[in-house]
């Protein structure tokens, strides 16, 4: 090839352009002015407003997985907080709860005990308060047991109650409890009346040991009962005060086959949930009769006399003595007495028939006329 044909220029890749100092100073006062352009005249706002706004997605696509975990953990501690505050306010409305079920539990209490007060105020037997512990276990009768016992003066028979009516009968009597037989048990029975007509029966429990009622047996077909009538007892049992309420009739059953009327009645007592009842004592204890007070002190009393006789001697003897002397002498003027009148009217029988004879009339059996004087002659002589 010959050489006078050879390219002698710089091939592109190695073409170098303006030298590197030439450029940094370029660029360099390019810099300067812009930065006091944009100070001094703000130039490159509207450039800086469009790059923003054509990197906002970028920045937002970039940032939000940093949001995403900083709202999660945040996400988290807000759900714990809630959680915990939760459970706060469950407690706390359990609490209230409680405290109100209290309130109201206590509010019937007391408007229970204000019964109880005003039914002992108006009621004038000797009383006394008690709370029911619990049912018996036998789950074939009807009873209770209550706090009050020996210890505090309950005797077996005394009758029970409640604010509406009477509630029982005390059977079993413990140092510090009592067990007491409702009236609605099938064993139990309590002579009442009609507060309406004042007619006598006796209530008994019904049969069933569950019924919760009472049947007044033995009223005839046609007396003179309505359903509604209030049954109060009657006193004459000498247990049961007269005048408590009892219960009311519920229903009556007359039937042609049988001259008695099936009655079926509601105690007016609360026999299933009662709290407080009042234990009244028998009207027939002798601790409460005055007759009955100074019975004891009767054997003693005759032992002693009998003693004094048995020892009496001295000035004793003559002051008894006397006293024996002026008795016979009562006895012996009231004998006198006696034999006077009667010879007084012997002696006026004796002269009727004297005139009887003297007008001829025959008398029927002459009397001796010495007879009569001598049952007075033999007082006369005893009254000195």
């Amino acid at each position: 090839m010959p050489l006078g044909t050879l390219d002698r220029t710089a091939p592109p890749l190695f073409h170098q352009g303006p030298s590197a100092l030439s450029k940094l100073i370029f660029f360099s006062a390019v810099a300067v002015f812009l930065m006091v352009a944009d100070a001094r005249f703000n130039l490159v706002q509207p450039i800086r407003n469009a790059i923003g706004t054509v990197l906002y997605p970028v920045q937002w696509v970039a940032l939000k997985p940093v949001q995403l975990a900083l709202g999660g953990g945040r996400y988290l501690d807000d759900l714990n907080e809630a959680q915990r505050k939760a459970a706060q306010a469950k407690q706390s409305m359990a609490l209230l709860a409680e405290r109100a079920s209290r309130a109201d539990a206590l509010a019937e209490d007391n408007a229970r005990l204000r019964e109880l007060l005003e039914l002992r105020e108006t009621t004038r037997s000797v009383t006394r308060a008690a709370a029911v512990l619990f049912d018996a276990a036998d789950p074939y009768s009807r009873k209770i047991v209550i706090d009050q016992g020996m210890q505090q003066g309950i005797v077996p028979g005394s009758p029970v109650m409640d604010a509406d009516g009477v509630l029982g009968q005390v059977t079993s009597v413990q140092a510090f409890t009592s067990e007491v037989t409702l009236i609605v048990d099938r064993d139990q029975a309590i002579p009442v009346q009609i507060a309406r007509t004042g007619a006598r029966s006796v209530a008994f429990g019904d049969a069933n040991a569950h019924a919760g009622g009472l049947e007044l047996r033995f009223m005839s077909a046609d007396a003179d009962l309505r359903e509604g009538d209030i049954l109060a007892t009657s006193g004459v049992d000498g247990v049961y005060p007269a005048g408590l309420p009892v219960a009311r009739v519920d229903r009556i059953e007359r039937r042609a086959e049988s001259p008695f009327a099936r009655i079926h009645c509601v105690p007016l007592a609360d026999v299933t949930g009662v709290r407080y009842v009042l234990v009244i004592k028998p009207v027939g204890t002798p601790s409460l009769t005055a007759s009955a007070m100074p019975l004891p002190a009767a054997p003693a009393k005759a032992q002693e006399a009998k003693d004094a006789g048995k020892t009496a001697g001295g000035d004793s003897a003559k002051d008894s003595g006397k006293t024996v002397d002026k008795a016979a002498a009562k006895e012996s003027a009231k004998e006198s007495a006696k034999g006077t009148v009667k010879g007084a009217g012997k002696e006026k029988a004796d002269a009727k028939v004297d005139a009887r004879t003297s007008a001829g009339a025959k008398p029927a059996a002459p009397a001796p006329a010495t007879t009569a004087p001598q049952p007075q002659r033999r007082q006369e002589t005893r009254t000195p």
